[in-house]
């Protein structure tokens, strides 16, 4: 039997993703597609602008079988760590084969990742602070490899297969050209898919949402889900949470938030006071040094309260919520399910849900509920479709 495994967000789920589905579908043939993707947040460091429920529906209702919810401490975070902990997962959920759509589908991915794991570890080590370390990463990848990686699911796909060669047991890896506009691009009527971040433009934009242009990209149950949901949330939404975070925490306090240094802490209680709005803030607090992604999870981390050592746990304790099932799905569960080497869980309860990874998405989840007025796990059972 081939499994096939994605990683995803769905942030939000668009015609792109159906595509990609349909192409996991051929690899698949009769056999199972298990989707990993991001819950309540996602890896730029933002909350997700449709709740996990409705994202996974969406996502069964276009051919994936068995949907789970990636932890939080696996979601929000750098290419590296948010590939190396997604592929574990999946292949501890029986995965044989991993499909990721990608700008450039003839890049041979496997074969890029096996020249840079012979770079000597001590190249890949950077001080230099006048630039990112994706800047430098890539600037090493171009002088030792001859190519330059710097598209963002060219990114995620290097990250993806060099994960993959640390696997005991290391996936089918197929990589999907991706159709429609660029992720940067604004969107326009001649593209059959829009890019999700385009799309996430559209729909925060100021006024009602154009529904109608929507409809051109969007699938009509998500589009639906959006209009029910009400409240789309964004960084506009949370930023006076944030500021309320910073002014009333001490240094030392932010000291002990996740991935908060360099003396970060001090830069971050020194711009919030002034600062108007969450841009203006990341543009204060912005240097060649950091990425805005960077700043932006740092920023949800310290919103979120998060410590070094409750990460740290939640990253060796990881489980998998189950969100929804296919029957096809509900076969390979009761097949499986005593064999795989990631804890599966169905159902949120008082006990689980105070421990592992689990515990850190029921905590970040409630900010969600409050945002949207909408019970995220509690009393919530995996979604069931024919």
């Amino acid at each position: 039997m081939s499994v096939v495994g994605i990683i995803a967000e769905f942030n939000p789920f668009h015609s792109g993703h159906e595509f990609l589905l349909n192409q996991a579908r051929l690899i698949a043939k009769s056999d199972p597609i298990i989707v990993l993707m991001s819950g309540n947040y996602v890896q730029r460091g933002e909350m997700a602008i449709l709740n996990k429920w409705d994202r996974a529906q969406a996502a069964l209702r276009s051919g994936a079988d068995l949907v789970f919810e990636m932890p939080l401490s696996v979601a929000a975070q750098p290419a590296d760590l948010f590939s190396r902990g997604g592929l574990e997962m999946l292949a501890g959920l029986g995965a044989t084969d991993l499909v990721f759509g990608t700008e450039d589908g003839t890049l041979n991915f496997t074969a890029l990742a096996e020249r840079i794991a012979k770079i000597p570890k001590q190249d890949l080590r950077f001080h230099d602070y006048t630039q990112t370390y994706a800047t430098q990463y890539n600037q090493v990848l171009a002088q030792e490899v001859g190519r330059e990686v710097n598209l963002p699911n060219e990114i995620l796909g290097v990250a993806y297969a060099v994960a993959n060669l640390n696997l005991p047991h290391p996936l089918n890896l197929h990589a999907v050209q991706r159709i429609g506009a660029d992720h940067r691009a604004a969107v326009a009527r001649l593209h059959a898919v829009a890019s999700a971040t385009s799309l996430r433009n559209l729909l925060l934009q100021s006024g009602e949402p154009d529904w109608d242009q929507l409809k051109n990209w969007l699938p009509k149950g998500e589009i639906a889900a959006l209009q029910k949901q009400k409240i789309l949330p964004s960084w506009n939404l949370l930023f006076p949470f944030l500021k309320y975070r910073l002014e009333s925490s001490s240094v030392d306090q932010l000291r002990q938030i996740y991935q908060m240094s360099e003396g970060l802490e001090y830069k971050f209680k020194a711009e919030i006071h002034t600062a108007k709005t969450f841009t203006q803030f990341l543009q204060h607090v912005k240097s060649k040094r950091y990425t805005y992604s960077r700043l932006r999870r740092l920023s949800l981390y310290t919103l979120l309260d998060i410590k070094q050592a409750e990460m740290q746990t939640a990253q060796t304790e990881k489980s998998a919520l189950l969100l929804g099932f296919s029957e096809r799905g509900r076969n390979y569960l009761k097949l499986m399910r005593q064999d795989w080497e990631v804890p599966v869980i169905s159902k949120v309860d008082h006990r689980n849900s105070k421990e592992g990874s689990l515990s850190l998405q029921v905590r970040a989840d409630r900010l969600v509920e409050q945002a949207i007025g909408k019970d995220q796990n509690f009393g919530r059972r995996p979604i069931e479709v024919e």
